[in-house]
C-alpha cells in the first residue's frame, strides 16, 4: 500500500459516520508542517496568516507553539474580530477603507492596542482620521514596502501590484508624515514577495520555465535583500522604536529569514500545504487540508460523478486554480466538464473501484479558501475525527 493509499484508508475510516461533502485537517501533517516552518525561520518569529487558516480554532493551536507570534489578518473587521477574541496582535495586511471598523477601533483602547493597520499613501490616514468619530485612541501603524522586481530599466515588472512605495526616500517620507500627525504610531514595516514566496519553481513538465523562475527569484532575492535593509535604514532613522519588519512567505521562509533587517516572517499557506504549494524545489511539506466529495452518479466505465466539487481559487484563471483529484490516486477531470457546481465527472481506472456513497478527496489550489466552502472542519488524529471546529464561515463571518 502506498502511503497516500494508506493515507485513504485513514480518512475514510475516520470520516465513515460522516456524509460527506466533508473538510478535514489531519492534525499531524499540520503540526509537522508547523515544526518545519519554525526550522526554517532559523529562530525568527513567524506571524500566522489568517487567510491560509480561516479557522479560530487552528489559528489558536499553531499560535500556542514555540516559534510563532501573533497574526497577520486580511480585512479590518477580522482584525478587530480577532483581537476581541484574544489575540492581541493582529497586524492588518492590506489597507483598509472600512470607516466603520475606524470608528470602532479608535473609540477602543484593546483593540487599539492590538491591532496595527497598514498605510502606503497619507490618505489613508485622513480617511482615518475622517473615521474616527471622536475617538481618541492612538492607531498602530505599518508601511508596506514594494517588493517588485524591475528589470530593463524598469520597462519589465515582475511582481504583485501593491504599494506604491519603492524606494527608501520614499518610505522615510511617509514615515515623517506619520510620526507628524496626532493619532498615529509607527511600529512596523511590511513586505511581501509573492513572485518568490508564492510561485513554485519546479513546475511539472516544465523544466526551461522552472529554470527561469529560479533565475528570476535569485535575482529577485539579491535585489530585495538590499534595497529592504535600506528601506529599514532610512525608517529607522525617522522612527528607530520600530517594533518589527515583516517579510516573506511559505514559499521564501529561509530565505528572507536570512536578511538581517528582518525581524519576523509570515507564513500560513504552509501549514496546509494545498496544491500550489507543491511545486518547489526550497522545501516540500505534507498536505493536511482536504475535502471530500460523495459518488452520485456511474455513468460508464472508468467514470464516477461526485456532488459539487468547483471550487476554484483566486487569482488569474487557469488549471492551477482547480481543486485537484487526490484519493484515489488517478482520478482526473473530464476536460469537457472540469470540476462543476453541482456534479464532477471523474476519470480513470480507479473509478470502476469507486461506489455510489464512496468519497473521493480532493486538495485545494489555496489554503485558507477551502473554509468559505464548509462550516467546520473535522479534525483528523490517526483513524479517528477527534474534534470538530467551525471555520469563519461556521462561525458566520465572511469577512471578504
Amino acid at each position: 500500500m502506498t502511503p497516500r493509499a494508506a493515507d485513504r484508508a485513514r480518512y475514510d475510516r475516520a470520516t465513515a459516520h460522516l456524509d460527506a461533502p466533508v473538510a478535514i485537517v489531519d492534525l499531524e501533517a499540520f503540526d509537522a508542517n508547523a515544526e518545519d516552518l519554525v526550522r526554517r525561520a532559523g529562530g525568527k518569529p513567524i506571524r500566522v496568516a489568517s487567510k491560509s487558516v480561516r479557522c479560530r480554532a487552528l489559528l489558536e493551536r499553531v499560535l500556542a507553539r514555540e516559534g510563532f507570534a501573533g497574526i497577520m489578518s486580511f480585512t479590518l473587521d477580522e482584525s478587530l474580530w480577532l483581537a476581541r477574541a484574544g489575540f492581541d496582535d493582529v497586524l492588518l495586511a492590506y489597507p483598509s477603507a472600512d470607516r466603520t471598523a475606524f470608528g470602532e477601533l479608535a473609540n477602543d483602547p484593546k483593540l487599539a492596542a492590538a491591532v496595527t493597520v497598514m498605510v502606503d499613501d497619507p490618505a489613508q490616514l485622513d480617511l482615518v482620521d475622517h473615521a474616527r468619530a471622536g475617538g481618541e485612541e492612538e492607531i498602530r501603524v505599518c508601511l508596506e514596502l514594494d517588493t517588485s522586481l524591475r528589470l530593463f530599466g524598469g520597462r519589465i515588472r515582475v511582481g504583485a501590484l501593491r504599494s506604491p512605495l519603492r524606494e527608501p526616500a520614499q518610505l522615510a517620507e511617509l514615515a515623517r508624515s506619520v510620526a507628524r500627525r496626532p493619532g498615529f504610531r509607527l511600529v512596523g514595516i511590511m513586505a511581501y514577495e509573492g513572485h518568490v514566496a508564492g510561485v513554485g519553481d519546479a513546475v511539472a513538465g516544465r523544466p526551461l520555465r522552472s529554470r527561469a523562475i529560479r533565475l528570476m527569484q535569485s535575482a529577485a532575492r539579491r535585489e530585495l535583500a538590499e534595497r529592504r535593509a535600506a528601506v529599514v535604514r532610512a525608517v529607522r532613522a525617522v522612527a528607530p522604536d520600530l517594533e518589527f519588519v515583516n517579510g516573506g512567505g511559505t514559499g521564501s521562509v529561509q530565505h528572507t529569514a536570512a536578511e538581517e533587517a528582518v525581524t519576523e516572517i509570515a507564513a500560513g499557506s504552509g501549514l496546509f500545504v494545498p496544491r500550489l504549494f507543491d511545486n518547489y524545489t526550497s522545501f516540500s511539506g505534507r498536505p493536511a487540508a482536504l475535502f471530500a466529495q460523495p459518488v452520485v452518479r456511474r455513468p460508464g466505465v472508468g467514470v464516477v460523478t461526485v456532488l459539487g466539487g468547483g471550487y476554484p481559487a483566486s487569482g488569474a484563471a487557469g488549471p492551477d486554480r482547480l481543486p485537484v483529484p487526490y484519493l484515489p490516486e488517478g482520478l482526473r477531470y473530464d476536460p469537457q466538464e472540469g470540476p462543476g457546481e453541482v456534479q464532477t465527472p471523474l476519470l480513470g481506472s480507479p473509478a470502476d473501484d469507486l461506489l455510489i456513497g464512496d468519497k473521493v478527496w480532493f486538495r485545494h489550489a489555496k489554503a485558507g479558501e477551502l473554509c468559505e466552502r464548509f462550516d467546520n472542519l473535522r479534525l483528523v488524529e490517526g483513524d479517528r475525527v477527534t474534534a470538530t471546529v467551525p471555520t469563519y464561515r461556521g462561525e458566520g463571518r465572511t469577512f471578504l
